[in-house]
């Protein structure tokens, strides 16, 4: 995957459409989410379309996420969440201003409300399995 930081770089660059391309193809990438872990344990709530979230504690401290959609454009969505904060440690991730490192992106103006209104949910689980594995 790239960093944020490359994909920001690329992204700005775009038409409107390309940008859709990019944020699929961003989802494309995404490591595979195995079936059983899809469970209402992992669903994100308040999200238009389904979007599942798994954590895993690495032996390093770090945390990795699995994720997956059954939307194109939502996995894209949860794959830049996951940019800002994959293989961090549970504090690294607490200290991250999610919101902020997603603005540069403007996804409230480049997608529609249904499309963007599970983003706060998807931060706030990320966020809540971080200060539960920091304890």
């Amino acid at each position: 995957m790239q960093t944020l930081a490359d994909l920001e770089s690329e992204y700005s660059f775009l038409e409107a459409d390309d940008r859709y391309r990019l944020l699929i193809d961003l989802g494309r990438e995404l490591e595979e989410m195995p079936a059983p872990l899809k469970t209402d344990a992992t669903l994100v709530r308040g999200c238009s379309a389904s979007v599942w979230v798994y954590p895993t504690a690495r032996d390093d401290g770090t945390l990795h996420f699995l994720a997956d959609s059954n939307a194109a454009i939502t996995k894209g969505i949860i794959a830049l969440v996951l940019l800002t904060v994959q293989d961090q440690t549970p504090a690294a991730i607490l200290a991250t201003d999610i919101p902020g490192a997603l603005a540069p992106f403007d996804l409230s103006k480049q997608l529609s409300s249904n499309r963007t209104q599970g983003i706060p949910n998807m931060i706030a689980l990320i966020r809540d399995t971080a200060a539960r594995y920091l304890r």
